[in-house]
């Protein structure tokens, strides 16, 4: 008996908020034509997904999986980081100016 994978849903976004704890939100854009104007526009939507070991940071770009449930908003997970954002770090640059 062969062993069926399901075809699970993928998606590339931008990480826009990681305060939470083993959770992050990623907001995902696409673009779409407006059907009486023919003008592209933009659609975003957020996606909570489940990071379980906190490496993601605000800014990063990263893919997200879709999954079982985890909590009531949560069924997306990350499954890897495609770019790291910048780290900006305040520390550094208080230091510089004195």
């Amino acid at each position: 008996m062969e062993e069926r994978t399901p075809n699970r849903k993928t998606r590339v976004g931008v990480v826009t908020s990681d305060r939470m704890d083993k959770s992050v939100v990623v907001s995902v854009s696409r673009y779409t034509v407006h059907p009486l104007y023919g003008k592209r526009i933009t659609l975003s939507k957020k996606y909570l997904a489940h990071d379980e070991n906190n490496e993601c940071r605000t800014g990063d770009t990263v893919s997200i999986g879709e999954g079982r449930p985890i909590s009531k908003r949560k069924s997306w997970s990350v499954l890897r980081i495609i770019e790291r954002a910048p780290l900006l770090d305040s520390e550094t640059s208080s230091s510089r100016e004195e």
